[in-house]
């Protein structure tokens, strides 16, 4: 099996920010309700924001060779997780807006995108080199505010 770089790291967390936007774009599109609408949007756009930042990563982690126990044994456990947490069709947002029909089944959903996500990039950062780790950071913490308003969404709105 082909290992990852940390240039193809990256290239899954731009990815995972470009299906993280278009959930929340749909969701926000398919519910009047306009705590939850602007939540989604602020959401979306924030994802954008994320997706530049790992654009700018990946100009410069092209050739970057983390410490590893075993050689791809980061990418490797990275591409396991992506295969089959992160890219399965079930987690692709037009497979899921479809299948929602409520606000509370959109939330969480979200809920368990971001978690992945902090998951996924609290994993990859080990395959960035060490300057680069503090934007990652910054990303995961960005992630973690994702998801606690979302939870202070569906606690605010839905209960």
């Amino acid at each position: 099996m082909p290992v990852f770089s940390a240039y193809e790291v990256i290239q899954f967390a731009v990815k995972i920010e470009e299906n993280g936007e278009e959930f929340y774009r749909q969701a926000a599109g398919k519910f009047n309700h306009k705590a939850i609408k602007d939540t989604f949007l602020t959401l979306a756009d924030e994802e954008i924001q994320h997706r530049q930042i790992f654009a700018e990563i990946m100009a410069q982690v092209e050739n970057y060779e983390p410490a590893e126990s075993f050689g791809g044994e980061y990418s490797q456990y990275l591409r396991s997780y992506a295969s089959e947490h992160i890219f399965t069709k079930e987690k692709t947002a037009k497979f899921q807006i479809a299948q929602i029909k409520a606000v509370a089944q959109a939330i969480d959903f979200a809920i368990e995108m971001e978690l992945d996500s902090i998951h996924y990039y609290t994993e990859a950062k080990n395959l960035v080199p060490p300057a680069q780790r503090g934007i990652i950071d910054r990303i995961i913490e960005q992630e973690l505010q994702h998801y606690l308003k979302l939870n202070q969404v569906k606690k605010n709105n839905l209960n």
